[in-house]
């Protein structure tokens, strides 16, 4: 067995190929393994770096060492459908087994224990986890509001789940704990907000008391022409507000053009925009928390 080219190693495997403890304990010492979690190594060169991505490999390490009925839930379910996670350092593996005992935490698992229907439960790359709607539930009911809007976000910017969908999982989920946080967390979700940052603006947004914005707001010349969008939008304010955040600029430079071409091309969009007699705010990670000078400039620019 050649360890170089294995990306997740189990301590039952290595044995099984004649290595010791000794040796895996030699070569984790000397730089050439490291833990995923107990009983699992890789090398340290194939684990990602980016958090949700590393739980990744976590949550697989961990679905071989636990009873095979348990199915990856809450935030690991949500990373294992591509979701983003904000919030939360994703310390513990989460799964849940379809019974109403026998839930247990350690510091690197957390197996809950719930009811569990056939429904509510789905594959990804082989691996059995919790449908979208149920995960979605589920976070909202067991993290704070900021959290669960966040990945509820997500999953709607990008159209894997409807609203009928998370209805039904409350509806399914109802006379558990945290129900109530959750339906107010998921009936506050939205599409429209294509970022962490986006999101957390729009919560910071509400607890400042702001009107609700237009999301992905198109404005129009007097003639109908579009001059752009807008990640927020208050139409009848007369003001548009920016989420300026790193990947924003990284994710919008097509081939063969630079960074600058899309500065500049943000520059001349907002001039266009605030040629229309729009106010515009912008703000970054370093402005939502706090939010209220970001809130109290907003306030400033609104025109009636």
């Amino acid at each position: 067995m050649d360890i170089d080219d294995a990306r997740l190693l189990t301590r039952r495997e290595l044995l099984a190929h004649g290595f010791d403890d000794t040796e895996i304990r030699a070569r984790r010492r000397r730089g050439e393994l490291c833990s995923v979690r107990r009983g699992a190594y890789a090398r340290p060169g194939v684990l990602p770096s980016r958090p949700e991505a590393r739980h990744a490999v976590q949550v697989r390490a961990a679905v071989g060492q636990v009873s095979p009925d348990a199915v990856v839930s809450h935030l690991s379910a949500a990373v294992l459908h591509g979701l983003p996670v904000w919030g939360d350092p994703l310390r513990r593996v989460q799964l849940t087994r379809g019974r109403r005992s026998g839930a247990r935490r350690t510091g690197d698992l957390h197996v809950h224990a719930a009811p569990l229907e056939p429904w509510e439960t789905t594959s990804v790359d082989g691996v059995a986890v919790t449908s979208l709607p149920r995960t979605l539930a589920d976070v909202g009911r067991h993290l704070g509001f900021e959290q669960a809007v966040v990945v509820a976000d997500a999953a709607l910017w990008r159209k894997l789940v409807t609203r009928a969908e998370l209805d039904e999982a409350l509806d399914a989920a109802r006379g558990r704990p945290g129900v109530p946080a959750a339906r107010r967390a998921l009936a506050f979700a939205r599409w429209g907000a294509e970022s962490v940052g986006e999101s957390r603006s729009r919560v910071a947004m509400l607890r400042a008391g702001l009107p609700e914005p237009v999301l992905q707001w198109v404005v129009r010349s007097a003639t109908g022409v579009a001059l752009g969008r807008a990640d927020f939008g208050w139409p009848e304010l007369r003001t548009f507000g920016e989420f300026d955040g790193r990947e924003k600029y990284g994710r919008l430079v097509p081939t063969g053009r630079t960074a600058g071409d899309v500065v500049y091309a943000e520059k001349l969009r907002e001039d266009a925009m605030r040629g229309e007699g729009l106010g515009a705010v912008r703000w970054s990670w370093a402005d939502l928390d706090p939010f209220d000078a970001t809130a109290a400039r907003l306030r400033r620019t609104f025109r009636r």
